[in-house]
């Protein structure tokens, strides 16, 4: 089974992670389905789940990923054994998705996702985007403070680009970067953002690594992946899991999944060993 390390903390994950989201925004399932999700991923071993205080319908709803989460993995009785990183940084005012870095609602998410989660500390807390109206370095200051305080063991990005990474670094050590990475969206390979994520360590967590919704319809038209799945037997969503899984062992795809076929899907990613011609031939098709 494929493993991955976060940066260089000894905390190991299965290859495949899963993305909440889809579980708790519009068009959400029910409980019952949502519960089967996070149980088949769990059975499936996986343990990195990645969510967000505002992967919820609106401001009343706010939390309500993080709830979801924390209530089917205590019922599960593996709220030890499966690793949650969740993030701050956004707004949902009337359904919309606004970016706030402001330090107090930092600090306020923050104190949330806490109780959401029940728990102390946070083990990886990601600022979910910058935000161009607030100074990147208070929005950082404020998450540094909140890891002295030990309310979270590890910092991480989301949304950023290199020069933003690499101004981080001055200040804090950062374990993550999450950013939008498939085989129809590329920009972080071809600009050496994931080569310099692992020159220095840093776990690169590519979210909607089969496009998201209208990038998984995609995926089942394009001509290569369907003929890659057939010679391997598997899903075009499974190719493009297993190309991401070979471009390095510091990436840690996070597909989202509302139904429980769908996450048991990606989890068969880790087994799949696609050759070196094959990977090439990913490589070469065009960004869309």
């Amino acid at each position: 089974m494929q493993q991955r390390e976060l940066d260089s903390t000894g905390l190991h994950f299965k290859a495949i992670g899963l993305g909440a989201m889809p579980l708790s925004i519009s068009g959400r399932p029910d409980q019952k389905q949502a519960f089967a999700v996070i149980e088949a991923f769990a059975e499936g071993g996986g343990n990195f789940i990645d969510t967000a205080n505002v992967y919820c319908l609106d401001d009343n709803d706010i939390g309500h990923n993080e709830r979801l989460i924390r209530e089917v993995l205590n019922e599960l009785g593996l709220s030890d054994q499966v690793f949650v990183a969740t993030k701050g940084g956004l707004r949902r005012p009337g359904g919309a998705w606004i970016t706030d870095g402001n330090p107090d609602w930092l600090r306020q998410s923050c104190e949330h996702s806490l109780q959401a989660l029940r728990t102390d500390c946070i083990g990886l807390y990601q600022l979910h985007a910058v935000d161009p109206k607030v100074a990147f370095t208070r929005s950082l200051e404020a998450l540094i403070k909140l890891q002295e305080e030990g309310k979270i063991r590890h910092i991480g990005l989301s949304n950023v680009n290199s020069a933003q990474l690499e101004q981080a670094l001055s200040l804090c050590l950062i374990a993550s970067v999450q950013n939008r990475c498939n085989v129809f969206d590329k920009r972080d390979f071809h600009n050496g953002l994931i080569d310099f994520c692992q020159a220095h360590q840093i776990s690169y967590i590519p979210y909607s690594p089969v496009g998201g919704h209208n990038g998984h319809t995609r995926l089942s038209r394009e001509p290569l992946l369907l003929q890659l799945a057939a010679h391997y037997e598997a899903t075009p969503h499974r190719i493009a899991l297993a190309w991401l899984l070979h471009k390095g062992q510091h990436i840690l795809p996070i597909p989202g999944a509302s139904k429980v076929a769908s996450i048991r899907d990606s989890l068969q990613a880790t087994h799949l060993n696609l050759s070196a011609e094959d990977i090439a031939a990913i490589d070469r098709l065009p960004d869309q």
